[in-house]
């Protein structure tokens, strides 16, 4: 059931989506164009303290024209790790600095038509250091009770799919501690 690349071109190429066109032959033989998007590697931080609650940001994000509390993260750029994103994002988006990063969980969103990989990072000792640098990120912050996350989810109060796959993560029996 393996699918054979031939050969790739570029459809449109800018520095955060690139769309390509690939020549595939199918398992069952078919040949043809098959499109798929490029993009970044995505780092993310769940930041938890010592009263089992989560660093959250109350964000609105203009393609979807949607609010939703979503996980510090950004894209890994040239030569950085996803672990040193995931740190630097935390504190430029928050003003927390992680400690001690350890992965969380890691997934890639939508495999059949984008290459994108989402590193999860979880933190349990971040440092307040000051006021959030990158001002364009969020409208305000909050520590939230990994217990009202479940609620939250329902409500569709959480949607960003590297939000929820960490958010989940941090819920799975034995990571929460």
């Amino acid at each position: 059931m393996r699918w054979t690349v031939h050969g790739e071109h570029t459809l449109h190429d800018t520095p955060w989506v690139r769309l390509r066109s690939l020549d595939v032959t199918q398992p069952d033989g078919t040949r043809g164009d098959y499109h798929v998007v490029r993009l970044r590697d995505v780092a993310v931080t769940a930041a938890v303290d010592d009263r089992r609650r989560v660093l959250m940001m109350w964000r609105h994000r203009f393609v979807t024209d949607t609010w939703a509390w979503e996980l510090p993260m950004g894209l890994v750029e040239d030569g950085e790790s996803p672990e040193a994103a995931a740190a630097r994002e935390l504190e430029e988006e928050t003003g927390w600095r992680p400690g001690t990063m350890r992965e969380l969980i890691y997934a890639q969103p939508a495999a059949g038509i984008m290459d994108s990989r989402h590193f999860v990072f979880r933190t349990d000792d971040a440092r307040h250091m000051g006021e959030p640098t990158e001002r364009n990120e969020s409208d305000r912050l909050a520590w939230i009770p990994l217990a009202d996350v479940p609620g939250m989810i329902g409500r569709r109060e959480i949607v960003s799919s590297a939000t929820l796959v960490g958010v989940m993560a941090l819920l799975l029996p034995g990571t929460a501690t």
